[in-house]
């Protein structure tokens, strides 16, 4: 079942890449000319390597990431030659975590609804019966998440080989999955319009899930428990009703 969710959610988020896209170049002295949409009170507003090409574009670059110099993995020599631009790094990252951090909410709320996997003899009966993830990463056995490390690293590499390969014609986020890929099981076909603003909703649920996996991981090792047995609790007797709760309505 995780194995399904998985793949689903790959191809999905994989099939929101463009066929191609302008490429913006990154400069240590960019001009700051465009409002910021994000931070429209910046003295300075947006740098000109965020132009808007880039779907989820709104400006927001306090730090200057953009502006600056990042080092290629592969090439730190070769500038604006075959590899992928600082820009196109930054993004390709981005949207690497974002999809590995969407799967892990699910892994948060997953188990905790719907149940955990089954031992057997080899694991115990109770090796996999965890639904608090931090919990659950105490009791599996360790040849178990050797396994989950391998099978995360080869998928990594295989990455990796792929923006090797690709160089600066790389589509950050591409792996080959979906509607411009090699497979398209879901046979999407939309218009550029389209396709336009689902690429803009996949980063927008990239950030939330980057967040949210945060939030998720931090709560569970403050509360010991999963996070659906504490909203179940939340919604029956807030904490917040007990302690400050006078001015609301009484007897709810």
């Amino acid at each position: 079942m995780k194995l399904a969710i998985t793949a689903a959610l790959i191809g999905t988020a994989a099939a929101f890449q463009p066929a191609s896209q302008s490429r913006a170049t990154t400069s240590l002295e960019a001009a700051y000319n465009r409002p910021s949409e994000a931070l429209p009170f910046a003295k300075n507003g947006a740098p000109d390597t965020l132009d808007g090409t880039l779907p989820g574009d709104v400006g927001f670059d306090p730090v200057g990431f953009s502006t600056g110099d990042i080092v290629s993995l592969f090439d730190s020599k070769n500038k604006g030659g075959d590899t992928m631009s600082d820009l196109y790094w930054l993004r390709e990252a981005e949207l690497a975590h974002g999809r590995i951090a969407q799967l892990a909410v699910v892994g948060f709320i997953w188990p905790a609804l719907y149940g955990c996997l089954p031992g057997n003899e080899w694991t115990g009966v109770d090796a996999y019966n965890y639904p608090n993830p931090v919990e659950a990463l105490e009791n599996v056995p360790g040849a178990a998440l050797v396994q989950i490390v391998a099978a995360m690293s080869w998928i990594e590499l295989k990455r990796v080989s792929l923006i090797k390969e690709q160089g600066a014609s790389r589509v950050p986020g591409d792996i080959g999955i979906g509607q411009y890929g090699t497979w398209n099981p879901l046979q999407l076909n939309f218009d550029e319009e389209k396709y336009a603003e689902i690429q803009t909703q996949e980063i927008k649920h990239c950030r939330l899930a980057m967040l949210g996996a945060a939030g998720l991981w931090l709560q569970a090792c403050n509360s010991g428990t999963d996070v659906v047995s504490q909203l179940s609790t939340a919604f029956a007797y807030p904490e917040y009703y007990a302690k400050a709760g006078y001015f609301l309505p009484q007897g709810i």
